[in-house]
């Protein structure tokens, strides 16, 4: 008898349906899975059988034929070990087909009949759901995540044993309850990391606090100690906290790339991402013969730090210009095209030469021709799309012995949200929420001078010669610099503390 069990794929982070269809028939004995089956299920054929065995039942001496349909689509992974199991017992009458004909069933197989946990849970049943599936059978690990999904029931599974005895109506499993607040995006433990431990550089620090509250890009060029790295890993303590729905968006990419912790299935902070420099511009964007999410797409809606910035390969940078500018990443491979999201924001460090002390007779011997070498590693094109160009000197020693606190995380957030509230209630109906993503339209909108800023701005442009992505980012800055200081018009002020920040791609990379 046709057995078939409902079930989904990735494609991306994207799910689609599949339909696992299992027929038992007479012939020599055979199993056999078509439908385009990657190695991975088509060694599920081993597993199933052991596990079936090992759980206590009978494996059907037939010619077993099971289809992943649609089957012109490729299937990889061990997800459908589950669905063709039950699939196969269904047909054999251990229970009534009518028990899964409405519910989402995935997961792996042990040999000795235990289910194990897959990857993009998560966006599997968010599509189950849409298409009007409200019952989902799940590893009992995958649980919390499937929980996520609201209007989901979700059946925990430890065993093969276990779920058949449910659905023959033996034992029933007791549908998954997430505790009270238990996904709530609050954090209550102390971050280790906080804007208190760092002592002087209040120029950088007020760099970090423009960009955290606008979400633009920031270059930070200094010698070795002067603190490029401790800043940039707590620029994330003072960005705003994720809602709801960026908090599912970035879990349903973690869940996708298998990155999500055990008892933690809800990102709840949002990421920071700080790859080598050593890293291949497939493993920077994604790749792979079926495209997995790149550093890019794990550090959606939060930092993406690169270190060490000119020792990246050049065609690895080059890769990001685009996703920069559109918050998206689009792979073509021969199995098809994916786009994953990529809406993050780029701290960078580099030094001022190739051994970092430029400007130090006593300890730079760099001749001109290395610096020019070493500061042409990193492209117009690039350098255009960074917002804010930060030099940070050699920290005095006055400034480490002193006992004056500095400001911490909490108070520097506290206006960095105070800035994005104006911002979500300006850009409320433009479908945006930084000012970093203005276009032109809403830059001309949004951020109108008066005549004598206009001048300002144009003697600016002229001298140093800046492109027309700069001059937008300049204005868009002098927006979140207003916003901050709670002013509705950019005025002078605003103007000139955020040309500063463009003064340096001349001196150091032009």
């Amino acid at each position: 008898m046709l057995s078939i069990i409902k079930s989904a794929a990735l494609l991306g982070i994207d799910s689609y349906p599949v339909e696992v269809e299992v027929d038992p028939s007479n012939g020599l004995p055979a199993f056999d899975i078509v439908g385009l089956p990657d190695s991975a299920v088509k060694e599920s054929r081993e597993r199933v059988r052991t596990a079936i065995r090992n759980a206590g039942f009978s494996f059907p001496v037939k010619r077993i034929t099971v289809n992943l349909a649609p089957a012109d689509t490729k299937k990889e992974g061990a997800a459908f070990d589950l669905p063709i199991a039950l699939g196969i017992l269904s047909a054999c009458n251990l229970f009534s087909a009518e028990k899964t004909e409405d519910a989402l069933i995935t997961g792996e197989l042990s040999l000795d009949g235990s289910v194990r946990p897959v990857n993009g849970v998560l966006p599997m049943l968010y599509d189950a759901l849409r298409r009007g599936i409200f019952v989902s059978f799940v590893p009992f690990e995958n649980a919390e995540e499937a929980a996520l999904v609201e209007g989901m029931t979700v059946y925990p599974v430890h065993s093969v044993k276990e779920i058949v005895a449910h659905l023959s109506g033996g034992t029933q499993i007791a549908p998954y309850h997430k505790e009270g607040n238990a996904f709530s995006l609050t954090q209550t433990d102390t971050p280790d990391l906080d804007f208190s431990h760092v002592k002087g550089q209040e120029n950088a620090k007020r760099a970090m606090e423009i960009a955290a509250a606008g979400g633009h890009n920031i270059l930070l060029i200094g010698p070795p100690g002067s603190g490029k790295t401790m800043l940039a890993k707590r620029l994330p303590t003072i960005l705003p906290d994720l809602s709801f729905e960026e908090s599912i968006e970035i879990t349903k990419i973690y869940s996708v790339a298998g990155l999500l912790k055990e008892k933690n299935s809800l990102v709840r902070t949002r990421p920071f991402r700080s790859p080598h420099h050593t890293i291949s511009a497939s493993a920077l964007t994604g790749g792979g013969r079926i495209p997995r999410p790149g550093e890019i797409s794990l550090a959606h809606h939060g930092v993406l730090f690169l270190d060490e910035l000119p020792e990246f390969q050049r065609n690895a940078l080059e890769v990001m210009r685009q996703p920069l500018e559109d918050g998206k990443v689009t792979i073509a491979r021969v199995n098809g095209t994916l786009t994953f999201p990529s809406d993050f924001m780029l701290a960078a460090a580099m030094n001022p030469c190739p051994c970092g002390y430029l400007g130090n007779s006593e300890k730079c011997h760099c001749s001109a021709n290395e610096i020019m070498k070493y500061h042409r590693k990193i492209s117009g094109p690039l350098l255009d799309r960074i917002d804010l160009m930060v030099e940070m000197p050699p920290v005095a020693y006055e400034e480490l012995d002193s006992t004056i606190p500095a400001e911490s995380s909490a108070t520097i957030k506290e206006r960095v949200v105070c800035a994005h509230k104006i911002q979500l209630e300006r850009f409320r109906n433009e479908g945006i929420f930084f000012n970093a993503q203005m276009n032109a339209a809403q830059i001309e909108k949004y951020c109108a001078l008066r005549e004598e800023d206009k001048e300002l701005l144009r003697t600016a442009f002229a001298r140093m010669e800046l492109s027309a992505r700069a001059y937008h980012k300049i204005l868009k800055l002098a927006r979140t610099a207003a916003d901050l200081s709670g002013d509705a018009q950019i005025t002078r002020k605003h103007l000139l503390e955020v040309l500063q920040y463009r003064s340096l791609d001349r001196k150091y990379l032009l």
